[in-house]
């Protein structure tokens, strides 16, 4: 991962330059996905039951078992997406130099910060730009099922009334593992739900959609067998 960001950089420099330059830059990110998920020896294998039209914004909300899971993301979409990410990750070396620039960072503890996410949002969403966040806000315990979401993604798709699409990653956690003894090749699967719709919603529904989107998520999970497994062999 990291020999790719150096060879790539001169392109990464140039296309996060100027904001306008994004769609180059995504298309950018995609090969560069692309050639980390194949090149490790993993497959995908994407189960959508509704499928994201062009031109149109969208709220990504997946469950985050992995580093691997941002890289999944990016390929499942062919539209661009902007990341609201943790502010820690910018201090990598040579990675953060480009996350910066091209991932609306925030945080979490700074109500100044959070303001900046919407300000920032407001900007990128355009021309089809979705916006995507992992609604655990972290990586949880392998042992864990599904994290509690926070409110953040759900405020900002009723804000900028974009439809919730909630995508379920059964594999990232059993084949790349943050546990340096587990992990191997396989496919790694994706099933992209059906969009909740957040026309017509308020701030007051924002509990109602983060309740909504867990559970779909969960039930999925739960329901998965290998993942099941993974999960409670880590107790």
């Amino acid at each position: 991962m990291f020999t790719t960001v150096v060879i790539m950089s001169p392109l990464l420099f140039i296309f996060t330059i100027k904001e306008d330059s994004y769609h180059l830059l995504w298309k950018l990110v995609r090969i560069w996905s692309k050639v980390l998920i194949y090149g490790m020896g993993f497959r995908l294998n994407l189960q959508l039951d509704e499928k994201i039209a062009p031109d149109k914004s969208y709220m990504f909300c997946p469950n985050h078992t992995s580093l691997m899971d941002p890289f999944v993301l990016v390929v499942s979409s062919k539209n661009p997406i902007v990341f609201v990410g943790k502010h820690e990750l910018a201090k990598i070396p040579v990675f953060g130099f480009f996350y910066k620039r091209a991932v609306i960072m925030v945080d979490r503890r700074d109500p100044e910060s959070r303001r900046r996410v919407y300000r920032m949002a407001k900007k990128r969403l355009q021309n089809g730009v979705s916006m995507a966040i992992f609604p655990e806000g972290l990586v949880p315990e392998e042992n864990v099922v599904l994290a509690p979401f926070k409110k953040g993604a759900f405020s900002l798709a009723i804000e900028f009334d974009m439809p919730i699409v909630p995508q379920v990653y059964y594999d990232s956690k059993r084949l790349f593992s943050w546990d340096v003894f587990k992990g191997g090749f396989g496919t790694l699967r994706v099933h992209q739900h059906p969009f909740i719709i957040t026309k017509g919603l308020s701030i007051s529904d924002v509990n109602n959609l983060k309740d909504k989107t867990f559970n779909i998520i969960y039930n999925d999970l739960v329901s998965d067998k290998k993942y099941m497994k993974d999960t409670n062999s880590t107790k």
